[in-house]
């Protein structure tokens, strides 16, 4: 079955390479109607995935996560309708210059080819990472959770008819849809099929891909994220930017799960902000220095620095100075997010050199490490590695370069 799909994969995508911007975006845009046109049998498809995860018990943030909803529906939709917007990465010049031996060489972006995606819940993926494939020349392999199958397979019809009513080849999106756990490692090595590989999901995932992948991969890590309250925050900010970053949607990667405050903060203004997040029902864990005034709270311990908790659950500590922030930071992180509230320049500066993580942000929430709010249109995943790229990934994550080079005739001599 799965050497099938690669041997597919391979021949849509040399198909694909040559499709001009204009069909590839005529296909993008069917999908997004297509979705629409779709979503009753979608949304009960999605209701059957549902009922099966209770059964599961699931925590509720990744129910959230693998919830669909006629108006999430309608995101996905415009998702897709954003990315048509979007410059065409393919065959674009990167640069180009003339050597004295009198070659014209021009760097071009090219697509690799065929991509996997192996992703947990969220069954909006499914289209996102679809139309950038598409629209980067790429043929793509999904691998979806056991528990939303049924979302994902229906998802999947309604991107096969867009693709079959511009006459492309419906191999150029594929499912995997096998629910066998060793089906997934052959996934990862299906080094003659693939060519790169983009895991989006928790850290069993991660480490599975670490330990058994043959193909090229780009880390979509953990995001254990960071925010640090400095001395010179504006008051006003504190509250909003730490209740968003934490309670909006507390599942997803670029959720708040370590909050550093300051002592001065914490003395002049903590008793609100621990105040604000248990009536918001986030449980926390906290250092000695909150538990004296909070003693029905929960120590912190190193494991809670240490966990993603994709929950309403938060780690908090106080300290004393921007370098024990900095230590703290730089000990737990697993380089996805972090952030700073500080009115200093020099300060969020040296914050900011000093945590090497794939996206720093400075008196703004953490909410917005997303390829969406970057204006990708939409992400293939966030790599926390740093080949070949870093951060959100959009259309030009998704292609690699290569060298056209020409002459008058000319030899080396």
């Amino acid at each position: 079955m799965l050497k099938d799909i690669g041997i597919k994969a391979q021949k849509a995508s040399q198909d694909l390479k040559n499709l001009d911007s204009e069909l590839k975006n005529q296909i993008i845009h069917d999908m997004s109607q297509q979705l629409l046109h779709d979503k009753e049998e979608i949304l009960e498809a999605n209701s059957s995935d549902i009922k099966n995860a209770n059964n599961l018990e699931l925590s509720s943030a990744l129910l959230d996560r693998l919830t669909l909803s006629e108006e999430r529906l309608k995101a996905m939709s415009l998702g897709l309708q954003k990315i048509i917007s979007l410059p065409d990465p393919v065959n674009s010049i990167s640069s180009s210059w003339k050597t004295k031996e009198g070659l014209n060489i021009n760097k071009i972006r090219s697509p690799f080819g065929v991509i996997g995606v192996i992703y947990e819940a969220r069954p909006n993926v499914t289209s996102d990472v679809s139309a950038l494939c598409i629209k980067s020349g790429n043929a793509v392999i999904l691998k979806g959770s056991s528990y939303c199958l049924d979302s994902n397979s229906q998802i999947l019809n309604s991107l096969q008819a867009a693709l079959k009513s511009n006459d492309v080849d419906i191999n150029s999106v594929q499912l995997i849809k096998s629910k066998n756990r060793e089906d997934a490692i052959k996934f990862m090595q299906m080094k003659e099929y693939i060519d790169l590989i983009v895991p989006r999901g928790g850290r069993g995932l991660i480490d599975t891909l670490v330990e058994n992948a043959k193909v090229p991969f780009i880390l979509d890590g953990d995001g254990n994220v960071h925010l640090y309250i400095h001395e010179d925050a504006k008051r006003e900010y504190i509250n909003n930017i730490v209740i968003n970053a934490k309670v909006q949607r507390p599942g997803v990667c670029n959720a708040l799960e370590t909050l550093l405050i300051h002592r001065k903060i914490y003395e002049e203004v903590g008793h609100e902000i621990i105040s604000t997040l248990i009536e918001n029902q986030v449980q926390l864990f906290v250092d000695k220095d909150i538990l004296k005034d909070f003693p029905s709270l929960q120590e912190v311990t190193q494991e809670h620095f240490e966990t993603e908790f994709h929950d309403l659950k938060l780690a908090i500590g106080i300290v004393g100075t921007l370098e024990e922030a900095i230590n703290h930071v730089q000990k737990y992180s697993s380089g996805h997010t972090e952030g700073i509230l500080t009115e200093s320049t020099d300060v969020s500066s040296k914050f900011s050199s000093s945590i090497d993580s794939s996206v720093i942000f400075i008196n703004t929430s953490t909410r917005f490490t997303d390829g969406e709010m970057f204006g990708f249109g939409a992400e293939v995943g966030i790599s926390t590695q740093k080949l070949h790229v870093r951060g959100p990934m959009g259309l030009e994550a998704l292609t690699t370069e290569r060298y056209v080079i020409e002459t008058e005739g000319i030899i080396r001599e």
